[in-house]
């Protein structure tokens, strides 16, 4: 019976607890309506400098070692940040491309991405405000 009791109040806790996703916004007024898993790799990894539809992208990362950044990588190429950052390290070696500009906090990286129809950058969906424009989900980690 008391086991009983135990399984029926974890079942009851499990609406509330609410999972986390990983989102890819752009300003609300960007003309980008949504990016598939490999437009979001070619922009995030300096492959392209444009979305799809030809505008030119402004890709913005979190700061180093923050929680969101490393569930980002991990999800977005199965890579960890210091693997990404060795990457990145290589192509400007050889003049190929630049890392995406850092913004300090989620807070700092959303006001960048309203200021300008061309920047893009992830957050966790608790951090999604008004503003800003989904163009890809990462299942929830």
């Amino acid at each position: 019976m008391k086991c009983l009791m135990v399984l029926l109040t974890l079942i009851s806790l499990l609406p509330t607890v609410v999972a986390e996703e990983l989102l890819v916004v752009v300003s609300e007024s960007s003309r980008v309506e949504s990016l598939t898993k490999g437009e979001v790799v070619d922009l995030f990894m300096g492959r392209y400098v444009t979305f799809p539809n030809g505008d030119k992208a402004k890709v913005f990362d979190l700061a180093s070692k923050s929680r969101t950044k490393g569930q980002f990588y991990k999800l977005l190429v199965n890579r960890t940040e210091a693997q990404v950052n060795a990457y990145w390290a290589r192509l400007l070696f050889s003049g190929r491309s630049v890392p995406p500009e850092e913004a300090d906090s989620p807070e700092a990286l959303i006001t960048q991405i309203k200021q300008t129809d061309l920047a893009i950058g992830y957050i966790s969906s608790q951090d999604l405000t008004e503003g800003l424009k989904v163009v890809y989900r990462f299942e929830a980690f």
